[in-house]
């Protein structure tokens, strides 16, 4: 006898009809980085822009056209993009 409703299954057959369960046959989803999700945006275009660095302290040292053109989004370069990409799998939307 065993559990109750047990024996109504037959073994090795599962509810869906096939002899395996939905989660032996996906895949499990890949991860996006969490540290790319707060760092990057993708452009309609499939562009990488991220902002740039040197903007948090030490501001004195730093030159005011430096300061001004770092108040803006760059673009990667390809092969960086590329790998920002590898790491978010589905996209940053």
């Amino acid at each position: 006898m065993g559990m109750p409703g047990r024996d109504r299954l037959t073994p090795g057959i599962f509810r869906d009809g096939t002899g395996a369960t939905n989660k032996e046959t996906q895949m499990p989803k890949m991860k996006t980085k969490s540290s790319v999700k707060k760092r990057f945006k993708i452009t309609a275009t499939g562009k990488v822009l991220a902002s740039p660095g040197n903007k948090r302290h030490g501001l004195i040292n730093r030159s005011q056209k430096m300061k001004r053109s770092n108040r803006r989004h760059q673009t990667l370069t390809d092969m960086d993009a590329k790998t920002v990409k590898q790491w978010a799998p589905y996209g940053l939307g």
